[in-house]
């Protein structure tokens, strides 16, 4: 018996422009350079004779599939995205790409930036659009409130800055 999961919530399909192109390059890398590079390797491999005890076959041949997986996916996904590259024609709100300067209960400022499911930057704090606090910020302003669950309960941020075209600093 196989093990179940519920379908996934379908992402939103917008990227910004540097993350469509991210995905391209890594498409073309796997299409043009990795997989040939592996395939060559599997049939040097295969070469050898007897392929069920052939490490390097076995291997070479799990390396393929995760390959062309991922190449799959970025084709299918890249064909669906729609790339968000102009500003919106209000940027005192919160709309897709955006950068936001947040602050909490406790006088902390935390900076995100609203980007695509497959952009998302734990470290950059690059967070999904589809995410819980982005859907709370969208069409806010400056001064505007924002209540938002999280699992370690509900928060509440103040929107301080907006920008679009830089990226804000913490301070």
């Amino acid at each position: 018996m196989g093990r179940y999961r519920a379908p996934q919530e379908r992402s939103s399909g917008y990227i910004t422009r540097a993350g469509y192109t991210r995905m391209e390059n890594e498409l073309q890398y796997l299409w043009k350079e990795k997989r040939p590079e592996v395939t060559q390797r599997v049939q040097e491999a295969a070469a050898q004779g007897d392929r069920s005890e052939n490490a390097e076959y076995i291997y070479g041949k799990k390396q393929l599939g995760e390959i062309d997986r991922r190449i799959r996916y970025l084709t299918r996904r890249l064909d669906a995205m729609t790339v968000v590259d102009r500003l919106p024609d209000d940027p005192s709100r919160i709309f897709f790409g955006a950068w936001v300067e947040l602050e909490d209960d406790n006088r902390e400022i935390m900076v995100v930036r609203l980007v695509g499911p497959d952009e998302t930057d734990t470290e950059k704090r690059w967070i999904s659009i589809d995410s819980p606090l982005a859907r709370a910020l969208l069409k806010k302003q400056v001064d505007d409130e924002v209540d938002v669950d999280t699992p370690s309960g509900r928060r509440h941020y103040l929107v301080n800055r907006i920008a679009y075209e830089q990226p804000l600093e913490e301070q």
